[in-house]
């Protein structure tokens, strides 16, 4: 079954929207559980939820120090590729996600930022301990 070009750039924004989505939830959650640590909120003590959130850092981190990209970013640009779109031929979607995800910087910097931050993860399970496994 071979894709159309219009799936296919649906498709990359589609991912890219999702990629977002992540990004949100990967960086959103730390300060949320750090504050709810302190307030007192009891879902921020959810195990799986804490497993899931260390395991993305863990990963992405991992990805970094090995100088991958992310595959949902190898993936969007297949997509975008197969869509015949070039670097600026981009749909709103596109356009304005990208300019949140992606930044030019050198691979150092990722590096170091995911490493740090992922330290900080880790660091808020003794912070703020998940509830036991049950």
């Amino acid at each position: 079954m071979s894709i159309t070009p219009a799936w296919a750039a649906l498709l990359a924004d589609a991912l890219l929207a999702l990629h977002l989505g992540l990004v949100a939830f990967v960086v959103g959650l730390l300060p949320l559980v750090l504050l709810g640590g302190a307030r007192g909120w009891r879902w921020v003590r959810w195990r799986r939820l804490r497993l899931t959130h260390l395991g993305l850092m863990v990963f992405i981190t991992a990805q970094t120090w090995l100088g991958q990209l992310c595959p949902l970013t190898v993936w969007e640009q297949d997509l975008r590729r197969l869509a015949g779109q070039g670097s600026y031929t981009q749909t709103f979607i596109e356009h304005w996600l990208s300019r949140l995800l992606y930044w030019e910087a050198p691979w150092w910097v990722f590096v170091a930022a995911y490493t740090a931050f992922a330290l900080l993860v880790a660091a808020a399970w003794w912070w703020v301990r998940p509830e036991p496994a049950r």
